[in-house]
């Protein structure tokens, strides 16, 4: 029984690992979209959002199995209780990327201006959340708690590049607002969703530190494993 525990577990293990690469993807493949405004590009995120859903599925489902069938205890329960929830994460940060393929499929402009991407730090934005997906995977992968937390200081400069953004967005529009306002609204679609995937990635962070340590960061400031 011990050892069908066990093999259950690490293929839900495998399974997720497997599932972030694919979203991992999806999000890097949807910022160059973005950056390059690249439509086929954009259509291959729409396209694989499926699998991300279908991967979703699966591991909810074996969640629940494991669950039934075992009634796993202490760091196994945790694990699995960890799972689920990433899992779910996972997925949500899947339907933003899926979210920014559509803004490229959409927008009518043949480019987006380079002084103004430079302006905004949208690339910078892009690689942020990239490194903290990263991350994130090789805290799970290596079970390394203190890479999780380091998540919520890489957080930081999302959390700046959004807020900054208003502004930044308000003097291109006042440069010419006939020309920019349309560019700028749906620019701000953008970064609203790379802020999001900022604040999933902290949730990634708060349930593998949960899984490891066994320490509940949620409305703790997120800073650290510090009680």
């Amino acid at each position: 029984m011990v050892q069908k525990v066990e093999a259950e577990m690490e293929q839900l293990r495998k399974d997720t690992l497997e599932m972030w690469k694919l979203v991992y993807n999806q999000m890097q493949q949807a910022g160059e979209a973005v950056l390059t405004l690249n439509k086929d590009t954009a259509k291959q995120v729409i396209l694989r959002e499926r699998r991300v859903n279908a991967f979703e599925l699966k591991i909810d489902r074996d969640v629940e199995d494991v669950i039934a069938l075992y009634n796993p205890v202490a760091v196994q329960l945790r694990f699995t209780l960890a799972i689920m929830r990433i899992n779910s994460n996972l997925e949500r940060i899947g339907d933003f990327a899926d979210g920014m393929a559509h803004f490229v499929v959409e927008f009518k402009d043949p480019v987006l201006d380079p002084d103004l991407v430079r302006r905004l730090q949208l690339s910078e934005m892009i690689d942020q959340v990239l490194s903290m997906l990263q991350t994130l995977f090789d805290a799970l992968e290596k079970e390394n708690a203190d890479l999780a937390v380091h998540v919520f200081e890489m957080d930081r400069l999302v959390d700046e590049i959004y807020h900054a953004c208003y502004q930044r967005l308000k003097a291109f529009i006042l440069e010419d607002p006939e020309a920019n306002a349309l560019d700028a609204l749906q620019l701000v679609g953008i970064f609203r969703k790379l802020e999001r995937v900022g604040d999933h990635c902290t949730n990634l962070a708060e349930e593998i530190v949960f899984f490891l340590d066994a320490k509940v960061l949620k409305h703790q400031g997120k800073t650290s494993t510090e009680n």
